[in-house]
């Protein structure tokens, strides 16, 4: 819960030669600060002043999966690491609580058991609709051996959100052989698990 930082503690030792009408009026600008900062942020308390403002970290523990090559999915979330301001509703939807410019940045194994190279889409929805110029195409190796073709996809983008608005990450593959995978731990050396998808939002900005 946010709590009031009293910002003119900053000046309680002011140069001996200040006159009282000027200090005052410090202090007054500073309540005034505290109480805009308190309105766009909330400021905090912790082991000093700092300012919270939105954000979430999600992942997926699940293996997904395309039953066709001609539909988009959303990639789906079903952890919550840390949020404050940020949820994941319907599996998939990164809804924030409030408005602001965000940055959605993610990352997904996905994994090939095909014997050919396989390519896949990804690209990025805003309340349903798809984002003009946020489409990127991929090509994954193929299995070899025993082992399954893997890549890590990457992206992130900047949008725009109001109150309750939301955004997804989509894709489509070539060849239902494509899927996004978690991969339990491992050892020699102990490594942890590895979720299908990993994917934050962090606010950067009020909107323009």
């Amino acid at each position: 819960m946010a709590t009031n930082i009293k910002l003119e503690q900053y000046i309680r030792s002011p140069h001996p030669g200040l006159p009282e009408s000027q200090i005052k009026y410090l202090q007054e600008e500073l309540r005034k600060l505290e109480v805009a900062l308190q309105g766009a942020y909330g400021v905090m308390r912790g082991t000093g002043p700092y300012l919270r403002t939105p954000f979430g970290s999600f992942c997926s523990t699940q293996d997904q999966t395309a039953a066709n090559t001609t539909t988009a999915y959303a990639m789906t979330l079903n952890t919550t690491e840390v949020a404050n301001g940020v949820s994941v509703t319907n599996n998939s939807r990164i809804t924030v609580d409030h408005p602001g410019v965000y940055n959605l940045q993610f990352s997904a194994q996905f994994l090939n058991t095909d014997s050919s190279e396989q390519d896949f889409s990804i690209w990025f929805q805003k309340n349903g609709t798809n984002i003009a110029r946020s489409n990127s195409e991929f090509t994954i190796h193929k299995r070899h051996g025993t082992t399954d073709g893997a890549l890590i996809a990457a992206l992130n983008i900047f949008v725009a959100l109001n109150t309750a608005d939301y955004v997804e990450i989509m894709w489509k593959v070539s060849n239902t052989a494509v899927s996004i995978q978690q991969i339990a731990a491992q050892s020699t050396p102990t490594r942890p698990e590895t979720p299908s998808v990993i994917a934050t939002l962090a606010y950067v900005s009020e909107l323009p």
